[in-house]
């Protein structure tokens, strides 16, 4: 068995709250409230009520797990099913650049719906839930680009980091971590041929990310062992699923350095992928004083990834494929300055200003931005105007990432805005809820958390 998995699982083990610095706990907080109003801004969107009427068709009448977009009780599996498809749906969720991971909606799903059953602490939620990041973000790291092509790292590592947060409110040993690990592992999967066909998978993705890693806890707990080694063996995870697994990410730094608060928030409510171009043109374009009318072309300088992931969606049919569309999130950009949630409801296929801006938009390969991801995600761009002119924006550290990352009070602001969109909470419950999460170190109760 690798030496990286052994202390991964043995740092995974002995971690305790009180080695848990306080920055990372305020972050952890910061992550819980985004990944809260990404799950209730999806109240009523498709494809939700399909997950909901799943859970009341198959799950028990009542449980101590809350399904957030329906208050509904249920167990923990169906809770974790439900919420994990719900916050992943909107496209507001947080992203950690290096690994390519989406960590909030599978490992907050999980996790909570975990500690509601077992009845524990919201500091026991905090510290599972920075052992579910820690984890997983190294898993992601460890099995690189060339993972991310094919799978959807979040439905993926996903799976595994997700099970590693309910674990550890389950006081696994180092050995049960092991295990876990086998037996997650050996569940993970998601692919991204879903983009191409605008189909509903992404949800199912997360969902069973966030589920299956608590079946794998739950069962890892009753005495179910798993590889020793799924993620180095011969048949295991890297071996299946990558060609370039980097086995010194799984132990990078444990305990030195907290992967999770380099995790980015989202600004704009697309794929991440959209976000340094769209950041570079709305730059570019307030720096020049241009309006929509006056370009001609825009060419949006991108790493790989961008194209393996964004270049499936040509002319979007979905709301949801229209924000993995670099053409329609251009498009939102330049004619309204903003690729918010209420722009993509109610512009990104109406429009037909969006639409003429899009087929304007092509998206290349540029060296230097290939060459800095997934590190970095920088943001080039190239417009040629009306008159002939050629102008270039670059921005180096698209808005909410850790070193232009949203304070408090703008995460407060788009937690207001997530419910709003939902329509179905007040502004005075917005703010109950924000007071219950910035307090959750001092509770004792999550079963009313939401």
């Amino acid at each position: 068995m690798s030496k990286h998995t052994q202390q991964l699982a043995a740092f995974l083990a002995k971690l305790s709250y009180e080695q848990i610095p306080e920055h990372v706990l305020d972050r952890t907080e910061d992550l819980f409230l985004d990944w809260l109003g990404s799950a209730l801004a999806s109240e009523g969107a498709r494809p939700i009520p399909l997950f909901e009427a799943y859970a009341q068709q198959m799950g028990p009448a009542d449980g101590p797990a809350r399904i957030l977009v329906n208050g509904r009780g249920t167990s923990a599996y169906f809770a974790a099913l439900v919420n994990g498809a719900s916050s992943h749906l909107v496209e507001q969720d947080d992203l950690h650049n290096s690994s390519v991971l989406h960590p909030a909606t599978v490992v907050f799903p999980a996790a909570l719906a975990a500690a509601q059953d077992l009845g524990k602490s919201g500091r026991e939620l905090l510290l599972a839930s920075v052992a579910g990041y820690e984890a997983g973000i190294r898993i992601g790291e460890f099995l690189g680009r060339s993972h991310y092509r094919i799978f959807h790292t979040t439905a993926t590592v996903g799976t595994l980091a997700a099970a590693v947060a309910v674990g550890k409110l389950l006081d696994f040993d180092q050995q049960q971590f092991i295990h876990l690990l086998g037996n997650a592992g050996t569940q993970a999967a998601g692919l991204w041929e879903f983009l191409r066909d605008a189909a509903d998978s992404k949800q199912l993705h997360t969902a069973k990310a966030a589920a299956d890693g608590l079946l794998a806890a739950y069962f890892t707990e009753q005495g179910l062992t798993g590889a020793q080694n799924i993620l180095e063996g011969e048949q295991g995870m890297a071996a299946g699923m990558s060609r370039d697994a980097d086995p010194s990410k799984l132990s990078d730094r444990l305990g030195r350095r907290w992967a999770l608060v380099e995790t980015s928030f989202k600004f704009h409510a697309s794929c991440r992928h959209t976000h340094p171009a769209a950041d570079a043109l709305l730059d570019l374009m307030q720096r020049e004083g241009l309006r929509h009318q006056q370009i001609e072309r825009v060419v949006a300088r991108v790493h790989q990834g961008a194209i393996d992931v964004l270049g499936r969606v040509t002319v979007p049919q979905t709301v949801h494929q229209a924000k993995f569309s670099m053409g329609t999130v251009l498009g939102l950009i330049a004619v309204h300055g903003s690729a918010q949630l209420t722009e993509f409801a109610n512009l990104a296929l109406q429009d037909p200003a969006v639409a003429a801006f899009r087929d304007k938009v092509q998206m290349r390969l540029d060296p230097e931005v290939d060459v800095a991801y997934p590190q970095r995600w920088l943001g080039r761009v190239e417009v040629i105007t009306t008159e002939g002119r050629t102008l270039r924006g670059a921005i180096d550290e698209p808005k909410g990432d850790p070193g232009n990352t949203l304070s408090r009070a703008e995460l407060e602001d788009k937690f207001r805005r997530l419910l709003a969109f939902a329509g179905q909470r007040s502004s005075d419950e917005a703010g109950v809820l924000i007071e219950r999460v910035w307090r959750l170190r001092e509770t004792d109760d999550l079963s009313q958390l939401a």
